[in-house]
């Protein structure tokens, strides 16, 4: 019986291992579809609503605008439910120093950005970081999802389950993280993070 037990347990702990269920496995929902902006503090002046089952921004006057977890994350899985025009340049802002001040030299930027001038870190990329390969993808006009990885220094982005970047880099270890309008139209029906 003792040796049955032993393989149960490193059986379970080895299916653990693939699934990616070691540590922490509960999700938080911060967007819902329905609510979840009372979860970010907002920087900028972008026209930030609930409608049609998402959280979704349309007009800014002040450049670009985010919503900012007021929490600091270091080893986190995030799911991202997106919708964007396509003309649309937004991002998801991660390990930020600055929450007050985010850009993509003091974040790290999972970018939305079909229309890039610099297409190699256009949607899919990690801004400055890990450009995307060919074909590029596109993510303007439909719903997209973004699973996201920070642990230690590996950075893994998955875009409608195509890998697009996966690298290490040390720069920043923590910090909130934040959703960005920078124009178009983005609309994020769901958004949820787990800490590693």
């Amino acid at each position: 019986m003792k040796n049955n037990f032993l393989a149960i347990t490193v059986i379970s702990f080895s299916v653990g291992l693939l699934t990616g269920c070691t540590g922490n496995s509960d999700w938080q929902t911060l967007i819902d579809g329905e609510s979840g902006l009372e979860n970010f503090n907002r920087v900028g002046d972008a026209n930030w609503t609930a409608a049609d089952g998402a959280i979704q921004a349309t007009e800014g006057t002040g450049g670009a605008s985010f919503l900012v977890t007021p929490d600091n994350y270091g080893d986190f899985a995030l799911r991202v439910e997106f919708w964007a025009s396509d003309d649309a340049n937004s991002g998801i802002f991660l390990r930020c120093q600055e929450p007050d001040n985010i850009n993509d030299r003091n974040c790290y930027e999972a970018n939305i950005f079909d229309q890039r001038p610099d297409p190699a870190y256009g949607t899919g990329g990690i801004v400055h970081i890990a450009p995307v390969a060919e074909p590029r993808p596109l993510a303007g006009g439909r719903w997209n999802t973004y699973e996201i990885t920070l642990q230690g220094s590996r950075l893994l982005v998955v875009l409608n389950g195509q890998t697009t970047a996966d690298v290490q880099d040390s720069q920043f270890a923590d910090g909130p993280f934040a959703l960005q309008w920078g124009r178009g139209t983005m609309r994020f029906r769901k958004v949820e993070v787990r800490s590693l």
